[in-house]
């Protein structure tokens, strides 16, 4: 039989669509054609395929060769599919049985020796592959990576030929089991930053609830330090939250994380553009806040960000996903980020210092590269004042006084998640405004409160369902059923202390 159709797998975003590679040989002059909407890099594999063929000691067939990708709608890139043409290629003109290749699917890049290479965006393919049932033959480079799906038979080969002898039944490919230990790391702790009680505080109720959060105040005070120690006290991610990362950073061309159970923490420079925050390109790939998905993105000195890049923030910041629309393709990646930013009161940092040189006019300006949208999508803005004398005089005496360990406070954070995952089913962060009004009811006194706050500090609607969540936190920490106005009065100082400091001369 002259015709032969072998599974494998194109890159779409965070997706992997089925392809059919159809293979058929007929008489007439030796030829070679490809259709199926292939970019360059496809084109280019019926070189490495002919080169692989005849190192690999089997006969290339000097007949009328045309390959057919389907579904040909679908745009196909890469050299993902050099392996399952080259197969389809040997089963059409019978150098290998055509019975068994029903049961695999084929991914990998041929040197032109027959070596069998890795290719990006691997962990899509083979989630999509284990679900459809079948095994994966994949290049040995990528066995460590597709090893992250369970249920998943992974057949890594080196060469053609280890694959063509599988398939002859002569000498079977060996599943490949990988052990998943992860290496224990000492992330930096909490206690390590000296006094700052309040925004050690904000710190703990933002992991609780996946809250956004702003640290504002003179340089030296450890809003950096604080903020790169969010994901040490984050719970770590479930299976399904590290598949989802781990098939980011694969489509990303960036291979596993260090620490694959741990959250993301990405902190990307201000002088970044809007492509390289929600990602882009030809061919679109994840930015920096797809990277975060599931974790934390810091940005230092938000001010000193382009208004324009930080504008594109909003839309990810209340869907959680991102789309990049290009004349090819628009694809979706998730974008499910929790925001930690940092800024300095004024452009020198010392407002009310005698440092400060500062005019009014400098300071509106510095204050007003953050529009009041963006500003108004930050859950918590916590003031981080300047530590005081006999604090960081004594911190070597007191050294044993420094605070709960990231170890303790995460088991508070995920007692807490644990409450909110039993009432409502996600994290106080991602609730809706009809779910708020069933989990934070206000009695009487409570909504006296936030009228008075929402006349006094212009809250907007958005703002007021942000202060509930936050309430809603605070409670679950002190593991109470409903806020109370402690609560709700802790939840509003957050949220209204960049406004008074905001009045200082």
């Amino acid at each position: 039989m002259s015709l032969a159709v072998v599974q494998t797998r194109a890159k779409l975003g965070v997706e992997a669509p089925s392809v059919s590679v159809e293979v058929h040989l007929s008489n007439g002059l030796p030829a070679f054609h490809m259709v199926g909407l292939p970019e360059t890099a496809v084109k280019e594999s019926k070189d490495r395929v002919r080169s692989a063929i005849i190192n690999a000691h089997f006969e290339f067939p000097a007949r009328r060769i045309t390959i057919n990708l389907a579904p040909a709608e679908l745009p196909k890139e890469g050299s993902r599919f050099d392996l399952a043409i080259a197969i389809g290629i040997l089963a059409a003109s019978g150098q290998i049985p055509l019975d068994r290749l029903h049961q695999y699917e084929f991914i990998g890049e041929l040197a032109l020796s027959g070596e069998i290479r890795g290719v990006t965006a691997v962990l899509p393919s083979a989630i999509s592959c284990a679900a459809n049932n079948k095994a994966l033959i994949i290049g040995q480079p990528n066995a460590t990576e597709a090893s992250m799906v369970e249920g998943l038979t992974i057949l890594p080969a080196n060469h053609l030929l280890e694959v063509t002898a599988h398939l002859h039944l002569r000498d079977s490919l060996q599943p490949w089991h990988q052990v998943r230990a992860e290496i224990p790391e000492d992330s930096p702790q909490l206690s390590d930053v000296i006094g700052q009680q309040h925004a050690k505080r904000a710190l703990e109720i933002a992991a609780t609830g996946g809250h956004h959060l702003l640290f504002y105040g003179p340089p030296g005070t450890g809003k950096t330090m604080l903020a790169s120690r969010l994901s040490g006290i984050l719970p770590p991610l479930t299976n399904r939250e590290a598949l989802q990362v781990a098939s980011v950073y694969s489509v990303a061309g960036k291979g596993l994380r260090d620490r694959i159970w741990s959250r993301p923490f990405r902190s990307p420079h201000h002088t970044s553009s809007a492509a390289a925050l929600v990602g882009g390109g030809s061919t679109p790939k994840p930015g920096e806040i797809s990277l975060a998905h599931c974790g934390v993105l810091f940005l230092d000195e938000l001010p000193e960000f382009s208004r324009s890049v930080l504008e594109v923030l909003r839309e990810p910041l209340e869907s959680g996903e991102i789309m990049i629309s290009r004349v090819a393709a628009q694809t979706l990646y998730p974008a499910k980020f929790q925001l930690i930013a940092a800024m300095n009161p004024c452009p020198c940092g010392y407002l009310g210092n005698r440092r400060c040189s500062c005019t009014p006019d400098q300071i509106a300006r510095y204050r007003h590269r953050i529009s009041g949208p963006l500003m108004d999508r930050i859950d918590l803005q916590v003031q981080v004042t300047a530590i005081e004398n006999h604090q960081l005089l004594n911190q070597q005496i007191h050294e044993h006084q420094a605070g709960d360990s990231n170890q303790q406070i995460q088991q508070r954070v995920c007692s807490a998640r644990k409450r909110q995952l039993e009432r409502q089913g996600k994290i106080n962060g991602h609730l809706s405004s009809r779910e708020l009004h069933n989990v934070c009811p206000l009695n009487n006194a409570q909504r006296a409160l936030m009228d008075q706050a929402i006349d006094r500090f212009a809250l907007s609607t958005r703002s007021f369902y942000r202060v509930l969540r936050v309430a809603r936190s605070i409670a679950d920490l002190a593991g109470l059923v409903t806020p109370e106005l402690p609560q709700y009065q802790e939840a509003l100082s957050y949220r209204a202390a960049i406004e008074s400091h905001s009045e200082q001369p």
